[in-house]
């Protein structure tokens, strides 16, 4: 191995002066940027509401999210016997299911009635991912059993906080600042935060899977300060009363309760179709490119094709979102549940490496804008002293919908590989006549996106 230069010669003093301008060059472009971003997240009061905190927790929750996917990624799914795996992750995927049909109907109301909960609530989701990620470090250099409950707990722990964290967002809104404004500044926050991660996930893992986790766990544990330093405001409840989802007598309603919207319950069941097919191709395609990739690609290079796609998809939602001045929240639900079957049908007669990419480009853009169109709805339909209630009801119904679909694609053979995309065809399919069948008939209003 060749001798480093010495400083002191004037070799060795041009690359020490090299890398010094380096450091300080990357010091001042990093300061640069978190000003930047610092800035951009408290413009327009959102500073002043305590928007930008709650925008500045998401970034670090997504980029510790991103990052125990890409420790994940070698281990989980490539380390492990196939069928040995297919029956853990669907084991313990299938314990998932309880929780969240348990919680779907009282977290929002269980946020609304306690003072500080949804502030410790949030901090309790990162918490918990914290500890598991340590966990799960130890746990992927030994081997150990607990690699599949710890990570599915970390997913579960994900999922709850998108239910708590949509829970908060009424509570944080700036003057003149609407519901779908204010998601979408949140998550292009989290678009940021998965940007700037994964990059440095992709370095400590030349270390080992054991460092990425550790790196997610720093992550977590500034995530959980930032919920705790969340305004107080998050935590009040006054003035809020609760959705029903079903059709309760008025005489035992409490005061302050209100019914679901129609045009909202319809949007509420479109949105499952699209979250649905992502729980399943997420997990039924992680098993399918692994033990039949398509000739001439690598399992690697297919399954970033799919992520990728996705990836690409959501992001395109989100800039379609914002730069839409107005939508029609109904039509654009069913022409999502429309486009998710045509694309799972294609995928299924024309299987290859095209169906794949365009499989996972518009499930990410659907669910994407059928999301964006939900919120939409609520906040023209639902009154404000509610919508806490409703958006967590939402949020956990859609997480019900994603478990299920993964579990579908998990329980699904392998053998042959256009079997699973038929079910999800006929799934999908049936789901969609369901709900265009019960498309309520006041629908036509149209909603801003913006102010």
């Amino acid at each position: 191995m060749a001798d480093l230069p010495d400083p002191a010669t004037p070799g060795g003093s041009r690359v020490s002066r090299g890398l010094g301008a380096t450091a300080r060059a990357t010091r001042r472009a990093g300061s640069f940027t978190m000003r930047t971003a610092r800035r951009a997240a408290e413009a327009e009061g959102a500073g002043e509401s305590g928007l930008a905190r709650l925008i500045q927790m998401h970034f670090f929750n997504t980029a510790g999210d991103a990052a125990v996917a890409i420790a994940l990624a070698g281990t989980l799914f490539f380390t492990v016997p196939s069928g040995e795996a297919r029956g853990q992750v669907a084991l313990f995927l299938g314990l998932t299911m309880l929780p969240f049909a348990i919680v779907a109907p009282l977290i929002g109301p269980f946020l609304d009635r306690f003072a500080h909960g949804r502030r410790w609530a949030i901090g309790a989701t990162m918490a918990v991912r914290a500890f598991l990620c340590w966990v799960l470090a130890g746990a992927v250099v030994s081997d150990s059993v607990w690699i599949f409950p710890a990570a599915l707990g970390v997913l579960v722990g994900s999922k709850a906080y998108g239910v708590t964290r949509a829970a908060a967002v009424p509570r944080l809104l700036p003057d003149d600042f609407t519901l779908v404004k204010a998601n979408g500044r949140v998550s292009m926050a989290g678009m940021v935060g998965v940007a700037v991660s994964a990059p440095l996930a992709g370095l400590a893992s030349l270390a080992g899977p054991e460092w990425v986790l550790r790196y997610a766990f720093l992550l977590f544990v500034a995530a959980t300060i930032g919920a705790v330093r969340l305004p107080p405001r998050v935590d009040s409840s006054a003035g809020e009363g609760d959705l029903l989802l079903r059709r309760e007598a008025v005489a035992t309603a409490r005061t302050g309760s209100v019914r679901i919207p129609p045009a909202v319950a319809y949007a509420l069941r479109a949105n499952c179709g699209p979250r649905w097919m992502s729980g399943f191709l997420i997990m039924f395609m992680a098993f399918q490119l692994r033990q039949n990739p398509i000739d001439g690609w690598s399992t690697e290079l297919l399954t970033a094709l799919v992520v990728g796609g996705a990836a690409t998809g959501n992001f395109l939602g989100v800039v379609a979102a914002s730069v839409l001045k107005q939508i029609n929240p109904a039509i654009t639900v069913s022409a999502v549940l429309v486009a998710d079957v045509a694309v799972v049908l294609f995928g299924f007669l024309l299987y290859g490496v095209l169906a794949l990419a365009l499989l996972g480009l518009v499930a990410g853009l659907g669910q994407a804008l059928a999301k964006f169109s939900l919120d939409a709805t609520i906040q023209r339909d639902v009154p404000h002293r509610v919508q806490a209630s409703a958006f967590a009801r939402s949020d956990t119904t859609l997480q019900l919908a994603w478990v299920i679909g993964g579990f579908v694609g998990i329980a699904m053979p392998i053998d042959p590989p256009r079997l699973g995309l038929a079910v999800a065809t006929v799934v999908l399919t049936a789901w969609g006549v369901f709900v265009l069948l019960r498309h309520p008939r006041r629908m036509r209003q149209r909603v801003p996106t913006g102010n």
